[in-house]
This record gives structure tokens, C-alpha cells and sequence, in this order.
């Protein structure tokens, strides 16, 4: 099971938040360059980058500083937060040299438009599955849907995704650890046959521990996204990456 550090970006600096909520921000530094590298040197095979600003103004605002992340590493780099069209989805994958992009929005709102994205791309556009109570979150978290999980995955089984990342948003940068609930959404949403990365909470080796335990037995669920807990030095990438590796 792949361990993915995240750097969620605003105003050009490396920040989380809590549960989603911008004014719950903590800035964890002003060079998320360097950070990438960090993770990187450390044994990280794939970084995830978050476009906060992009994600509350419907397109990428980040991707100068984007560029020189993917330009830094010798990784790839997902990319998700503002994706709204086709011009910005091209953008983010041919310019700037994103590896996989991340809809989530766009995948509630215009079903058909981002099947046609899976399409286009094949295996480089994942859905985002942002969720409160399973249920789906939009516009950067700031609305909570009436559409199921479950039900805006089903629409996408058999598109050429990348992956479906879950993130429950209630856990989100809290440092609470990873819940039975939301363990078991992810392995639903496994069994259904897509390949699954985890995102949201986890924040001890424990927590790792027991995604990788469940991937043993459910091979598509692939990967966990790590953040706050290796800013606040819970664990580090080179723990994870033991944690999530079989014995």
C-alpha cells in the first residue's frame, strides 16, 4: 500500500486545515518546494497536491508553484482543487506536467463531462470522493450533497479512473485517527472494483497498520494520503512506508 504525503497549498504556502474549514488553518511552512523534496528524499513515491485557493475559485491558482513541485522531484505528482473544465484539467496534465488529476466537484455536478475527462485521459483523472457521513461534499467542502458515495462511484465503474480517493472530511487534519466507518466505506467502495486510495485521518502508525491489513485482503485499496501527522511528527514517511509494507 503506496504512503502518499500531501501539501495542501494556499497563498503559495504549505498549510492544513481542519475539517476542511479555511479559517482553521495552520501554515507548516513558506517553501512547498522544499517540503517536496522532504518528502520525497524520504521515500515517498507519489505526492499529493491540494489547490486550496483553486478549490474555493473554481480553477487552479497554485500552478506556478505547482510546476516547480513537479519540476523538483523525480516522483509524480497528483493534483486535485479547482478543476472545473477541460482547458484547466489539459493544463494542469500537459503544461505544467501533472502526473493524475483529482475532480471532485465537477464529477457530482457534471456526470457526463467528467466520464468524457476519464476518456480523454485515460488513467490519469481520479474521481474525489469527499465525504461527510458518506454522504458527498462539494466546493471545496463548503456543501454537503444529498448523493451518496456509493452512488457517484457506481456511475464511473468501468471508466479508465486512475483511482477514487475518499476522504472523510470529519477526520480531516484532526488528528484523530482513522475510523472502523470509514475503513469500511473504503473497502466497499473496493469491492466494487475500483482502486481505492485513502485519505482523512490517518494519523499513528496504528492507523496505517490497519489500512494495510485490510489491503492485504482488498488489493484495489492501493494507497493512504498522509498530512498533518507528518508535519506534527506523528510519524514519519520512512515509518509509514514500513507500517504499509507486508512483513
Amino acid at each position: 500500500m503506496q504512503i502518499i504525503p500531501a501539501i495542501d497549498l494556499r497563498n503559495g504556502k504549505c498549510v492544513r486545515l481542519r475539517q476542511g474549514d479555511y479559517a482553521q488553518e495552520t501554515v507548516f511552512g513558506d517553501d512547498p518546494v522544499a517540503m517536496a523534496r522532504k518528502w520525497a528524499d524520504q521515500g515517498a513515491e507519489r505526492i499529493h497536491l491540494v489547490d486550496l485557493d483553486g478549490a474555493k475559485a473554481g480553477r487552479p491558482i497554485n500552478d506556478g508553484v505547482i510546476s516547480e513541485i513537479v519540476a523538483a522531484v523525480d516522483v509524480p505528482c497528483q493534483m486535485g482543487g479547482g478543476l472545473r473544465d477541460e482547458t484547466s484539467v489539459r493544463h494542469m496534465l500537459d503544461d505544467v506536467g501533472i502526473d493524475r488529476v483529482i475532480i471532485g466537484t465537477q464529477a457530482l455536478k457534471q456526470p457526463e463531462w467528467f466520464a468524457e475527462m476519464t476518456q480523454a485521459f485515460p488513467n490519469r483523472v481520479a474521481l474525489g470522493v469527499d465525504a461527510r457521513d458518506s454522504m458527498v461534499a462539494t466546493e471545496g467542502w463548503l456543501d454537503v450533497s444529498e448523493t451518496s458515495v456509493f452512488d457517484l462511484a457506481e456511475q464511473y465503474i468501468g471508466l479508465p479512473l486512475a483511482a477514487v480517493i475518499y476522504t472523510n472530511i470529519a477526520n480531516d487534519g484532526m488528528m484523530q485517527g482513522i475510523d472502523d466507518g470509514t475503513v469500511d466505506d473504503l473497502i466497499r467502495l473496493a469491492d466494487m472494483g475500483l482502486t481505492v486510495i485513502a485519505s482523512g485521518g490517518v494519523t499513528t502508525i496504528e492507523d496505517v497498520g490497519k489500512l494495510a491489513k485490510r489491503a492485504a485482503t482488498q488489493p484495489n485499496l492501493v494507497g493512504a494520503i498522509v498530512g498533518r501527522a507528518l508535519y506534527e511528527g506523528t510519524m514519519t514517511v520512512a515509518e509509514a512506508i514500513s507500517a504499509a509494507t507486508p512483513s
